[in-house]
């Protein structure tokens, strides 16, 4: 039988689907989460410097190693489970730990990532999170998340056919994370429970690397405002009686070329930015919300407080690409401009040769008709001489005998440089 034969990467991306399985968490329980992406050329980053700093982290309690190449490691560190996960710009880590603190969201529950580890890490922090799960009654929820949240960024939901309560506010503590509150009820599967807290750090990861793009587009608002009152001024001085092409093409090149700068530094962002913000509506789509107690849910936090956002971040792209096709529209114009001025240049010139050619043809007839006087008179000359003989016995006089020969002479002449210019022709 002859064997079949398997293509190498089947089994690597049939695996790669399970790879990153959902933590399973038993309420209570609590989560530290933390994103960290480096400043500038983020998805071009050297991968092996995150996990080696992975690797510090696990040295300290004596975890396994990641295997090499890996980007994505669960284990045991310690008396805790984490999560880390290496994304295209940024790097996560997720502490899962049993029971909660007596108070709750307390800060040193993000000491489980030593300080001098933090430190040393190849980025900065772009979000971090502390997620506490808890079973309790409805009727005291609300009493909870009104002392740990601002009521009125507060956004409070049931999720997965009522399996949990979900609360969180989006803001930044006194210690420097975001605020999450699950609540699940007592048949919510360790699994679910996993999920919706997998769900929560990605929609808060993937919010704040949106977000990124708005503050791009703020950054890039003045110079659009300069391009594009640069770009109405070459405009109008095209309109004008006495533009410089040469000139407008010079202003023309500089706008167009700041215009393709700013396009190419924000290509990736603003991409970047409309997968993150497809990710985050996503994420929120399948926690499938009803409305708890009159609140907010999370659907409605982001259509009012973070949609307008990215809504100005894609208004940025069409502005950056309207005024492109405009530097476009106006370098045909000036091409057009500078096409119809040679045609009238060549229109002139052409009629001037037109002129030229005609005193050239003139005067080559005056002096064809010069050549024919001057030859004929040396012809004349010398059929005098070569016929006189013949013509002295006749009795003429030699005045008479040159006033018979010069008009044969000249028809003779005239006849002959007539058919050498048709030849010629």
């Amino acid at each position: 039988m002859t064997e079949f034969l398997d293509h190498p990467l089947r089994y690597p991306l049939a695996n790669e689907l399970h790879a990153r399985p959902f933590p399973a968490l038993s309420a209570p329980c609590r989560a530290a989460f933390l994103a960290v992406k480096r400043l500038d050329h983020a998805s071009m980053r050297d991968r092996e410097a995150d996990r080696a700093h992975l690797i510090q982290l696990l040295d300290r309690f004596g975890a396994d190693h990641p295997k090499p190449g890996a980007t994505h490691w669960f284990g045991r560190i310690g008396r805790h489970s984490l999560k880390w996960e290496n994304h295209t710009e940024f790097v996560t880590y997720t502490i899962f730990e049993d029971g909660v603190m007596g108070e709750p969201f307390d800060p040193r529950a993000f000491e489980v990532f030593p300080a001098d580890w933090l430190a040393s890490a190849p980025g900065r922090r772009i979000t971090s999170a502390l997620i506490r799960v808890e079973a309790v009654p409805d009727e005291r929820i609300a009493a909870e998340v009104a002392d740990w949240f601002v009521p009125e960024s507060l956004a409070l939901s049931r999720v997965l056919d009522g399996s949990a309560v979900v609360a969180g506010d989006f803001r930044i503590d006194a210690g420097g994370h975001m605020r999450f509150a699950v609540f699940p009820t007592p048949d919510c599967g360790q699994r679910r429970i996993g999920r919706i807290v997998q769900r929560l750090c990605e929609i808060e990861t993937y919010k704040s690397m949106s977000m990124l793009g708005l503050a791009r587009s703020r950054e890039m608002g003045p110079s659009l405002r300069e391009i594009d009152a640069r770009l109405g001024e070459l405009t109008t001085r095209m309109a004008g009686e006495n533009s410089a092409p040469e000139t407008t093409l010079k202003s023309l090149l500089a706008v167009s070329s700041e215009i393709e700068r700013l396009a190419a530094d924000a290509a990736f962002r603003f991409g970047a930015t409309k997968a993150y913000a497809a990710l985050v509506d996503q994420r929120i789509g399948v926690l499938r919300e009803d409305r708890f107690g009159g609140r907010q849910t999370f659907a409605e936090f982001m259509m009012r407080r973070y949609d307008p956002s990215m809504r100005t971040v894609a208004a940025t792209e069409r502005q950056l690409q309207a005024l492109s096709d405009r530097a476009i529209r106006a370098g045909d114009l000036l091409r057009t401009q500078v096409d119809v001025e040679r045609s009238a240049q060549n229109q002139a010139l052409l009629e001037s040769m037109d002129r030229r050619s005609d005193l050239a043809l003139r005067l080559q007839r005056t002096v064809e008709g010069l050549s024919v006087v001057a030859i004929s008179y040396y012809a004349v000359n010398l059929a005098f001489y070569a016929f006189w003989p013949l013509i002295e016995g006749t009795g003429l006089s030699k005045t008479a005998a040159m006033a018979v020969l010069t008009p044969l002479v000249v028809l003779a002449v005239w006849a002959v440089i007539r058919r050498i210019r048709k030849r010629l022709h």
